[in-house]
């Protein structure tokens, strides 16, 4: 199974959490390094401390070329698909070393986005999405898209490896001539800093939480590059709450369990998840 964000990676929702609902507890949050900000904010207005666990290094694709060809072209295109807002500031670099930007886009082509934060980053460089799902995942695009696919030609900029490949393959199940091209990578970072694998080490945390596929599994990797063959036991006692559905069935399958998942599937849901799972009485 792919590890692909439900949210994907950076969708979250603008509505705060109840105050102080988690007042003493310690969340350790895995996100890329530069996307923990609005994690954090949600999570201390919830009343909780933060420990920053980032679990994913943005870093460009191997090569530009089939992105830059694709965006050579985009007038051939009726549709650009973005699953994140790393995609859509990824094009939005490109088209700039052309000259060019998505609010400059041609005339006739559509943008669709999955998630508010993706549509958020398009609406702040004027390109309004056309179409954004009501679920933040992307299956809920393909079952929701505002026209059939059959003759459509789609241009979709992707992570480079690890995401799920579900939107192609459904929208040229339609009859649409898809182009899914990589526009970032995330990739696994070095290691953990030592306050939070000390807070891990002396079983500080609470819960901790993960906003895609790739997150598990890299913690996966950086707690066993940290503790070991036993760095398992640095769980016991610690909540594993999930964004989304894929999410969630990475963690069971390299965790072996999981102990709440977000509705909505985005960071405000995570907080709400935490607050259900920490404080099951409501108080």
């Amino acid at each position: 199974m792919n590890g692909a964000p439900d949210a994907p990676e950076d969708n979250q929702a603008p509505q705060e959490p109840p105050l102080l609902s988690l007042r003493g507890r310690r969340i350790g949050v895995t996100r890329a390094d530069q996307q923990l900000g609005e994690a954090r904010r949600l999570f201390e207005a919830a009343g909780a401390t933060v420990i920053d666990l980032p679990a994913l290094a943005v870093t460009p694709p191997d090569d530009w070329g089939p992105l830059d060809d694709a965006l050579a072209e985009l007038d051939d295109f009726h549709w650009i698909v973005f699953s994140s807002a790393n995609g859509v500031e990824a094009v939005e670099r490109r088209l700039a070393r052309r000259g060019s930007s998505l609010a400059h886009r041609p005339a006739g082509l559509r943008i669709a986005a999955v998630g508010r934060k993706t549509a958020a980053v398009l609406e702040s460089l004027g390109a309004a999405a056309d179409f954004v799902p009501p679920a933040f995942v992307a299956d809920s695009l393909i079952e929701h898209f505002p026209i059939s696919g059959w003759g459509l030609r789609l241009l979709i900029p992707r992570v480079q490896s690890g995401g799920r490949t579900v939107l192609a393959e459904a929208f040229a199940a339609a009859g649409a001539r898809v182009v899914e091209v990589s526009a970032y990578e995330t990739r696994c970072p070095e290691q953990w800093p030592s306050s939070a694998l000390l807070a891990l080490e002396r079983g500080e945390l609470d819960a901790i939480t993960f906003s895609s596929g790739k997150t598990v599994s890299h913690s996966c990797q950086l707690l066993e590059r940290s503790f070991g063959a036993d760095w398992r036991d640095r769980l016991v006692g610690v909540g594993l709450v999930s964004i989304g559905p894929q999410t969630s069935a990475r963690c069971l399958a390299l965790l072996d369990r999981l102990d709440a998942e977000a509705d909505p599937h985005d960071l405000a849901g995570l907080v709400a998840a935490c607050e259900r799972l920490l404080n099951p009485g409501g108080n």
